[in-house]
């Protein structure tokens, strides 16, 4: 199994108001993703959010100035919001990055969960789901040649047109990710493009209906099994011993879901929810090494099998050094129990 991090470059109160600027943040992040690399993680995944709070706009930037300072490790969106962008441009991004990563470039693309990129770049929320589906038939068919003949509503038809550049992998490696709506999980499976599944609350093995739903479009649409990829991106943390990780994680974690409850309507984060959240099939992989790879392995065999996890650790304001020692934790402890079992 591939074990990786996606990160939000998130900000969401200065870091706990300690000062930090935006400048250090983004070289602390960098800071992460070089040590990520050097850790033996996997996989590396920049988010994109335009919003206040953080500072992942533009993540295919963000992800080339860590291919320039990394070696082996895979570099991808986490996810592109793809419905309120450009299918050329993002094509075109990541092929660059393809290119100075030297064939290390990945895309998860979806719909965003946050929906403030729909009227600051001009598309209608209704169209949601229709933006979605048109922009990745564009996306795919650029991957698939250099030159596209195409059209639909969004977005001026394109007419014996090329793109370029052209990636290093043929074809550069484009996942679908997902959250809770069966459609989206159909779509990717009929498509045969590789799932990644965003559970961020509730008990993880319920998702499991959905992931066979998955893998039965897949089938019907003539894919192997082996075609059919899924990964998991978690919340979590990992620290020396699972008290000193719920010890860390935990106040900075109730604060920020308690703020964005408040947009969502989710109920303030308490101790008791975050207990179960953090238990033995609660979504949140919050703990000891130990603890969390066994978790890890419990997560995969009740979803059928999963070929990739992701923690993402920004969501409860950790300063950089404890972010670090969790990359450090991961790559050299989490990794190797998950893999060896």
């Amino acid at each position: 199994m591939e074990i990786g991090i996606d990160s939000f470059a998130a900000m969401f109160s200065k870091n706990g108001g300690n000062g930090l600027t935006d400048k250090d943040a983004m070289a602390q992040l960098l800071e992460r993703m070089v040590h990520a690399d050097r850790s033996g993680l996997d996989v590396f995944g920049i988010g994109e959010h335009h919003r206040k709070g953080f500072l992942d706009s533009a993540p295919a930037l963000i992800l080339a100035a860590a291919a320039a300072r990394t070696e082996r490790i895979r570099l991808t969106s986490a996810v592109a919001v793809l419905s309120a962008a450009d299918p050329v441009r993002v094509f075109q991004s990541f092929a660059t990055l393809d290119l100075i990563s030297a064939g290390r470039a990945e895309m998860v693309v979806g719909r965003g969960s946050f929906v403030e990129a729909f009227p600051l770049f001009g598309y209608a929320l209704e169209d949601y789901d229709e933006l979605f589906a048109e922009k990745l038939e564009l996306l795919l068919a650029i991957r698939e040649k250099e030159t596209v003949n195409w059209s639909g509503k969004f977005r001026p038809a394109m007419k014996n047109q090329a793109v370029y550049p052209r990636p290093v992998q043929q074809p550069i490696p484009i996942w679908l990710g997902v959250g809770g709506t069966p459609e989206s999980f159909v779509r990717a499976g009929s498509l045969g493009l590789p799932l990644m599944v965003a559970i961020i609350g509730g008990e993880t093995h319920r998702f499991r209906p959905l992931i066979d739903l998955y893998r039965e479009a897949g089938k019907s649409a003539g894919f192997r099994p082996e075609e059919l990829t899924v990964g998991l991106h978690s919340l979590g943390y990992v620290a020396e011993t699972t008290e000193q990780a719920v010890a860390d994680f935990y106040p900075g974690y109730a604060a920020s879901m308690t703020t964005i409850g408040k947009e969502r309507g989710w109920p303030p984060m308490t101790r008791a929810m975050f207990e179960a959240q953090s238990g033995e099939r609660g979504a949140l992989l919050v703990g000891g090494p130990e603890e969390i790879a066994a978790k890890v392995l419990r997560h995969a065999k009740a979803l059928g099998g999963i070929s990739r996890l992701t923690f993402q650790l920004d969501s409860a304001e950790l300063p950089h050094e404890k972010l670090m020692r969790a990359i450090e934790l991961i790559g050299q402890r989490v990794k190797p129990l998950v893999n060896i079992a």
